[in-house]
């Protein structure tokens, strides 16, 4: 009876004990994993708050975390309207400093706390300040985007929720809490990445107290509550380079009326740069007309006719299968040529594959590709992902339109070897495709996206592409060779940069109906020793690829090259 009793008293000390490390351990959860949480839920009791923040929402970062959206701090006007006292002398004050209609004031002053959409000088801010009106503060707002964001296209932008439809959808996606009237991405990364860069509460706002009975105390009774973190918004950084980024775009406006520049690191298929043109300005889309209600991303992963670029795979497919070599002998006989024009009207003459490469002669690739055989010219493509519109991170849709079994149709083969009829490619796959040559035939998906990642600075990283074999790499090594020669002495010496030397090919492929304009190409890359960056340029409504897209490359790529230290 003793030894039961003994057993039982063990058992309730055992249960005493569990049920003490229970608690204590629901204590320390309450008060240190939901501190901020609970401590949040009290202040929201006894006080009203505005947030000082325009959206409560990740960063988009670049490779060195540096912010791409342009992200910016103004000083706004924030009111507590239960908090002021005489509203009609407030509305006149206000009105007045402003220079503004006092009807525009007087409105919020009936309303929920907020901030006013005036932005005030720092003469009118000061004035504000110094009139001590109770319920009426100046404090700095940050707000998503800027004056001069990078990667607009590629960033895309945020809006209001719309329609139920949209608050319905983007409540089962991302399973986040949604308010109608929340700003969320509409285009691009902004869109793709909703879940992930969604916050749960601003970072910083603030708050006036209330008495008991929810009456707002006057005075300077408010506080500036920057919340320790919010663990429902993530940063997405990508693979670019806000300083490489900044100067293909400042190029571009000089340069580029319409079309697209990819800047790549070599070796690795990482997007450095990604820029398209005409351009918008996210923090104004109502002064974008047309565009506003467009593709951000378009002119970077956009179909194009390759024009001459689309030789590269013509050429590849000729030196791997052996059919030809570079001391391959032709002849030109220019305008007069029966299968495909050249662009030299009076011809080429006799030269060899590595001089017809060059000079771009259309009448010799023309009768490769035939020999080839569509199936082989075809099949190269598809090796160096002239059909995969994938990017590593960005779930951009593909375009159907993309169907490289045309080039097997009748009569199509001998355009298409030079870059004409249905091919179509992206600036982004030209560029990978010019990587593949650089890592002696290793084909990689290109990447933009490199990590996302929480507020503690861990996080995902999107693994780089696998890389698959293109070409052996004695072809990739001829091909090297042939592009050197095409800046060196061919139709690209407006892309030689002094010094470090370049290699690449040009491209002009015809617009129908735009006679005399064509969608100008260049692709390469540089220094030619230990090479480092690949840069494809699309100039469209151009005059060739040699004097509209090669003096692009150039001038991109020696400001890059000039950095003090890019990686």
């Amino acid at each position: 009876m003793d030894l039961l009793r003994q057993k039982r008293l063990v058992n309730l000390f055992i249960l005493l004990i569990v049920c003490f490390l229970a608690l204590a351990g629901r204590l320390w959860y309450v008060q240190v994993r939901q501190g901020a949480l609970y401590s949040g839920l009290a202040l929201e009791q006894v006080s009203r708050w505005v947030p000082l923040e325009e959206t409560a929402r990740g960063e988009i970062l670049d490779r060195n975390l540096i912010p791409l959206t342009g992200t910016k701090e103004e000083n706004r006007i924030i009111i507590f309207p239960d908090a002021v006292g005489d509203k009609a002398e407030v509305s006149r004050g206000l009105a007045e400093i402003l220079g503004i209609d006092t009807a525009l004031v007087s409105g919020y002053l009936q309303g929920e706390p907020c901030t006013l959409p005036f932005l005030p000088t720092p003469v009118q801010a000061s004035s504000i300040q110094n009139r001590g009106w109770t319920g009426v503060m100046v404090f700095p707002v940050k707000f998503r985007y800027g004056d001069r964001q990078l990667a607009a296209q590629v960033i895309g932008h945020v809006g209001k929720i719309s329609s139920w439809q949209e608050f319905v959808d983007l409540s089962k996606q991302s399973r986040k809490l949604y308010h109608f009237g929340d700003m969320v991405g509409k285009a691009g990364l902004e869109k793709y990445y909703e879940g992930a860069l969604k916050g749960s509460w601003p970072q910083k706002a603030v708050r006036v107290f209330a008495d008991a009975r929810g009456n707002l105390l006057g005075g300077p009774g408010f506080l500036v509550d920057e919340r320790a973190g919010d663990s429902g918004r993530q940063d997405l950084v990508l693979t670019l380079d806000a300083r490489i980024q900044e100067i293909v775009e400042d190029v571009m406006d000089r340069k580029v009326g319409k079309g697209a520049v990819v800047v790549m690191e070599a070796g690795s298929g990482d997007i450095l740069a990604l820029a398209s043109r005409p351009g918008f300005n996210p923090e104004h889309l109502e002064d974008n007309g047309a565009l506003a209600g467009g593709n951000y991303f378009d002119h970077c992963t956009a179909l194009y006719q390759p024009g001459s670029i689309f030789k590269i795979v013509v050429a590849t497919a000729a030196l791997e299968e052996g059919i030809f070599t570079p001391a391959s002998r032709f002849e030109c006989t220019g305008e007069k040529d029966q299968l495909v024009p050249c662009w030299k009207k009076e011809g080429h003459g006799e030269l060899d594959f590595r001089q017809a490469f060059a000079e771009s002669c259309n009448p010799v690739f023309a009768r490769v590709g035939l020999e080839l055989g569509a199936g082989k010219v075809i099949e190269y493509a598809r090796r160096l992902g002239l059909d995969n519109q994938s990017i590593g991170g960005y779930p951009a849709p593909a375009d159907p339109r993309q169907d490289l079994n045309l080039i097997a149709a009748p009569y199509n083969l001998a355009g298409c070897s030079v870059g004409q009829g249905p091919v179509l490619v992206t600036p982004i796959q030209i560029a990978a495709m010019t990587n593949a040559i650089l890592t002696d035939g290793m084909y990689q998906e290109p990447r933009l996206v490199k990590e996302i990642r929480n507020g503690t600075g861990k996080g995902e990283q999107v693994a780089p592409p696998e890389k698959v074999r293109a070409m052996s790499p004695s072809t990739a090594g001829v091909m090297r060779s042939l592009l050197e020669e095409v800046t060196a002495k061919g139709s690209g010496q407006e892309a030689m940069v002094p010094v470090n030397g370049s290699a690449g090919k040009t491209g002009s492929a015809q617009i129908a109906n735009n006679e005399g304009l064509v969608n100008a190409w260049f692709t390469g890359y540089a220094p030619l020793t230990q090479s480092r960056y690949i840069i494809t340029v699309l100039v469209e409504d151009g005059e060739s690829g040699s004097k509209s897209a090669a003096p692009v490359f150039k001038e991109i790529m020696e400001q890059i090259l000039a950095l003090p230290d890019t990686f």
